[in-house]
C-alpha cells in the first residue's frame, strides 16, 4: 500500500505567509507612530520599568546578602561585587542585573539610590525626569521606586 500525502496539508502556502506579514507589519506601523507622537509619555514607561527592575535587583541582592547594598556601594553593587564594606561573601558571577554596567534612565542620567528612603522606605530609586532636577511635571516628572 502506498501512503499518499494530501497536497497542501503541511506548512503554509505563500499567501498565508504574507498576509501575517502584512499584518506585522501594519500593527508595527500604528504602534511606532503611536509612540513617534508621544515620545515623553514613552520615557516615563520605559523609566517606570527600569525603575521595577532596578527595584528587583536590590530586593534580591538583600534577600542573598542579607543586606542591602550602601549608599557608597550605589546601585554599582548591582553589577560588579562591592569593594566597600560590606564585601557580599557570596556574589553571583553575573551580578544582579543582566547587563555588565547599571542603566542610565531614558533621559541619559544616572539614577539616584537612597539607602533609607525619603519615606522611611528601606530604599529608594529616583529618576528625576527629563530636566534631570527635583520636581517637575509631563516629562520632568520624578519617579521612584517607592511608587512601584
Amino acid at each position: 500500500m502506498k501512503k499518499h500525502r494530501v497536497r497542501g496539508a503541511a506548512g503554509f502556502t505563500l499567501i498565508e505567509i504574507l498576509v501575517v506579514v502584512l499584518i506585522i507589519t501594519i500593527l508595527a506601523g500604528i504602534v511606532g507612530v503611536n509612540i513617534l507622537h508621544k515620545p515623553g509619555e514613552a520615557r516615563v514607561s520605559a523609566a517606570r520599568m527600569q525603575l521595577q527592575q532596578l527595584k528587583t535587583a536590590v530586593q534580591l541582592y538583600r534577600a542573598e546578602q542579607g543586606r542591602l547594598p550602601t549608599q557608597e556601594q550605589g546601585l554599582e553593587a548591582l553589577v560588579t561585587r562591592p569593594t566597600r564594606e560590606p564585601v557580599p561573601q557570596n556574589y553571583p558571577d553575573g551580578g544582579y542585573l543582566d547587563s555588565s554596567k547599571v542603566p542610565l534612565d531614558p533621559w541619559k542620567h544616572e539614577y539616584i539610590y537612597l539607602v533609607p528612603g525619603r519615606r522611611a522606605e528601606p530604599f529608594e530609586i529616583i529618576s528625576y525626569g527629563g530636566d534631570g532636577e527635583p520636581g517637575g511635571s509631563g516629562e520632568s516628572v520624578d519617579l521612584t521606586s517607592s511608587d512601584l
